[in-house]
């Protein structure tokens, strides 16, 4: 076997090995929507960096517990008659969200030390991989800013948790599109002229996608979605009343909630117009295989991801039903990257 070849199946085994980090991610998002919804993640008012494993074990140690969690508004303003046997369902809930986030830790960082004592790893990646590991550092020291915003009031700043959400779906993003280029190292050089004409769109459809994510962010840490459970009208309105009503005005954007709501139906509405409307523009193109499969794919999930909004959003927001609308975003993204990354065309050509 050539050296090349020996070197395109390290890249392929690290390319997997990416990917199962950001199913792991996904799961992350996943188990942190339901900790958003069901109010769990207020619950832990310490986190032990050696010890955080272990939950407690004793009677004593959940009624210690129990009364630090006490102490903060929102048990006092949200569940003041909560019993012990509530609190540990919470805290049960957070803890796994937790401990999910230290293994992903080491879902990235034993399988790195031993690509790299393996010599499995191009001087050229080692950078990017390093700044994964930071980056997943960071997420977590975000994801206790985010928290400790809720030990003063009854809800955690909707500024914190955007900005936790935004994390992780870049870091997600970064690590897809690392995988994505060790598996796909080259493109198709046919229809590079149309690949060339596609590909501005879809990066702007990513783009698009992104603040969407972030506008619903808001949406979560305002609770905005527990008003106006009506579409396609907001208050028997297609303009609801009240969007500037704080001033200044740009606040409006972000801590008014018929704003925030308004603002994220209308970015995901304008999400899957646009995304058909490239779709069918896109079908006169001379596109690979792969970009081809992306467009359809993220057509579809467009679609589904907006239905799964409506529906979230005229049932009042069931745990079950906000977790899936969460994944699906997602979901989305990852498709978005897909896309644009078939749209590559190779340097020089």
């Amino acid at each position: 076997m050539s050296l090349s070849e020996i070197s395109r199946q390290h890249d392929q085994s690290i390319a997997r090995w990416l990917l199962f980090v950001c199913f792991a991610i996904f799961i992350m998002l996943v188990i942190g929507g339901a900790t958003r919804l069901t109010h769990s993640g207020l619950s832990m008012m310490t986190w032990d960096p050696l010890m955080g494993w272990i939950p407690p074990l004793s009677d004593e140690a959940w009624q210690e517990s129990f009364a630090h969690y006490r102490k903060i508004p929102e048990f006092s303003e949200l569940n003041p008659d909560m019993t012990i046997e509530g609190y540990k369902e919470i805290f049960l809930l957070e803890y796994v969200h937790r401990v999910w986030g230290r293994l992903i830790g080491l879902f990235f960082f034993l399988p790195f030390l031993y690509f790299l004592a393996r010599g499995m790893i191009r001087k050229s990646l080692t950078p990017k991989l390093v700044t994964m590991f930071a980056l997943g550092g960071l997420q977590g020291f975000i994801g206790w800013y985010m928290v400790s915003s809720g030990f003063t009031s009854a809800y955690v700043s909707q500024y914190r948790l955007t900005i936790h959400l935004l994390a992780a779906f870049l870091i997600f993003g970064y690590i897809l599109w690392t995988a994505l280029s060790l598996l796909y190292p080259s493109e198709p050089l046919n229809g590079s002229n149309d690949t060339r004409r596609a590909r501005p769109f879809a990066i702007g459809l990513a783009a698009l996608i992104t603040v969407t994510v972030m506008s619903g962010g808001l949406v979560a840490g305002l609770k905005a979605g527990f008003v106006y459970n009506t579409f396609p009208l907001m208050d028997g309105r297609l303009i609801p009343d009240g969007l500037a009503m704080i001033a200044p005005w740009y606040l409006n954007l972000t801590e008014n909630i018929v704003t925030v709501q308004f603002d994220h139906r209308t970015l995901a509405e304008m999400t899957l117009l646009l995304v058909f409307a490239f779709w069918f523009y896109s079908r006169r193109f001379d596109l690979s295989s792969r970009a081809r499969l992306g467009l359809n794919l993220l057509a579809g999930m467009a679609a589904i991801q907006v239905t799964l909004g409506i529906s979230t959003l005229l049932l009042v927001v069931p745990t079950w039903l906000g977790v899936t609308h969460q994944g699906g975003a997602m979901v989305l993204f990852a498709i978005a990257l897909f896309t644009v990354h078939a749209l590559r065309v190779p340097q020089g050509k």
